[in-house]
């Protein structure tokens, strides 16, 4: 579904949305709290709020997990090696699903992330009432 709305921060709807994920959590929360009209700005801002915090989450889970690796004696060389494909792999994809959501936000798409997307949505009509 795309929208011809307009923002209340005085851009079209789509590119207030595309812009909530410029900068991550950062941006998204200034989109979250400027917004006033737009739900699909609100939305947005709310989903790249959420995806920040699972990304940071994820970030720091696989940074623990790598760095006990390595101190294990027989396992640390190849740690070493498995550590920096998968935070290669690891950043690659985050930033595929960044580049993902300000395309489809542009294009006016209210596309929703796994489980993040339900949870942003339920917060933006709570936030609602």
């Amino acid at each position: 579904m795309a929208t011809t709305e307009r923002s209340s921060t005085g851009l079209d709807a789509n590119i207030a949305a595309a812009l909530s994920y410029l900068f991550g959590l950062i941006s998204g929360v200034i989109f979250f709290a400027m917004e006033t009209e737009s739900r699909f700005v609100k939305f947005h801002a709310m989903q790249s709020m959420l995806a920040s915090v699972a990304a940071m989450i994820l970030w720091i889970v696989f940074m623990v997990v790598w760095t006990v690796l390595v101190r294990i004696p027989f396992l640390g060389v190849l740690a070493a090696i498995v550590g920096f494909l998968g935070w290669a792999v690891l950043a690659l994809g985050l930033l595929a699903v960044w580049l993902f959501c300000m395309f489809k936000a542009f294009q006016g798409d209210r596309f929703k992330l796994p489980f993040i997307g339900e949870v942003a949505e339920k917060q933006v009509w709570a936030n609602e009432r």
